[in-house]
This record gives C-alpha cells, sequence and structure tokens, in this order.
C-alpha cells in the first residue's frame, strides 16, 4: 500500500457505488484525451506536430537524433520511461508511402533507437512498432511514426495492472538527454 493510503473505501458522493480504488490523479493526461497538439486536418501545415518539431531546437521538440530522412523523438504521452517514436521529416501517412531512403533509414534510426535505449536505461526488450490509420488507433493518423517503447523485466506492477497508473521515474528532459547522449553514431 501506498504511504498515507488507507485500505478504507474512500468517499464517493453522487458517482455510484463506493469501491476499494484508491485514486491517483493524473490531469496532465486530459490534453492527450482531449486531442492537445493533434493535427486539425490531414495536410501538412494543419497543425501536424511531426512537421512542427524537426524547426525547433532538440530540447524543445525532445528530439533525440536527426537523420537525412527520420528523427527520433520522444513521446509526450509515454507508456513506459523512454518511449520514443522515429517519423519522417516528410509528412506521409502510409507506410507503403515511403520511398526506398525513408525506408532505410527507419529502420535504421530503429535499430539505433533500441541501442541508445538498452544504453541509456538497460532495457531488457521492446514493443515496436505503428498504428496505420484511425481505425488502428493512431492518434495522429496522417504522419506515419513508429513507437519504440522499451520494457523491463517486472516492469508491469501493481501500478498498471491493479492501479491502472504508470509511474515514470524521469523527466523528458532528462530521458532526452540520457538517450541522445547514448545514441549510436553514423
Amino acid at each position: 500500500m501506498l504511504a498515507g493510503m488507507t485500505s478504507e473505501p474512500e468517499q464517493q458522493i453522487g458517482v455510484g457505488s463506493p469501491d476499494a480504488f484508491q485514486r491517483l490523479w493524473t490531469p496532465h493526461r486530459m490534453a492527450y484525451i482531449q486531442g492537445e497538439n493533434k493535427p486539425s486536418g490531414s495536410a501538412a501545415g494543419d497543425g501536424c506536430p511531426f512537421c512542427e518539431i524537426p524547426a525547433k531546437s532538440d530540447e524543445d521538440g525532445l528530439v533525440v537524433a536527426r537523420g537525412a530522412h527520420v528523427y527520433a523523438v520522444l513521446n509526450l504521452y509515454p507508456y513506459n520511461g523512454g518511449h520514443l517514436m522515429v517519423v519522417p521529416f516528410r509528412h506521409v501517412a502510409d507506410y507503403t508511402d515511403l520511398t526506398d531512403a525513408e525506408t532505410v533509414e527507419l529502420a535504421d534510426f530503429t535499430k539505433r533507437a533500441m541501442t541508445a535505449l538498452r544504453a541509456a536505461s538497460g532495457a531488457h526488450g521492446f514493443n515496436i512498432g505503428m498504428n496505420q490509420g484511425d481505425a488502428a488507433g493512431a492518434g495522429i493518423a496522417a504522419h506515419l511514426h513508429q513507437h519504440l517503447v522499451p520494457r523491463w523485466g517486472g516492469d508491469t506492477n501493481f501500478m498498471p495492472v491493479i492501479g491502472h497508473t504508470k509511474v515514470l521515474p524521469q523527466l523528458l528532459a532528462d530521458t532526452r538527454r540520457l538517450i541522445a547522449a547514448a545514441w549510436p553514431a553514423d
């Protein structure tokens, strides 16, 4: 049990039947739920954050590394510490629309990201993938991006399973700095 918590159900007036859950409020997640930073349309320049990030400094954009065709950036709404994405600079929605050079560099950056995350955080494994289209769960379907989520043995504990809460022990700026420092050279 967390410090300061009791085993007594909290008083819930007007919200249905009381339960035994303690609540860890995460109001910052509401920005994601309400679509903050979600593009207004499907074209480049319609507020696409993946098109805007490259114009920022690496620190302000949370960019870990830049290539000729793609860049690696930390996810603002991570599933785990170190969750990053490999994103083409070009505004393209579908994997089959990538050029050969973009496809090769996306694969190379995925390998480099794995190497950097292992060095920076001791990751034991990874969930890697991309959601293609709204129906597949893509938060920003108009601009392709591949997720790399580092995993550790035992990283699923009572917080996400029972508490439905992720605990991220490090600020994004600090995570970006550590991964960027561990990024393998060309």
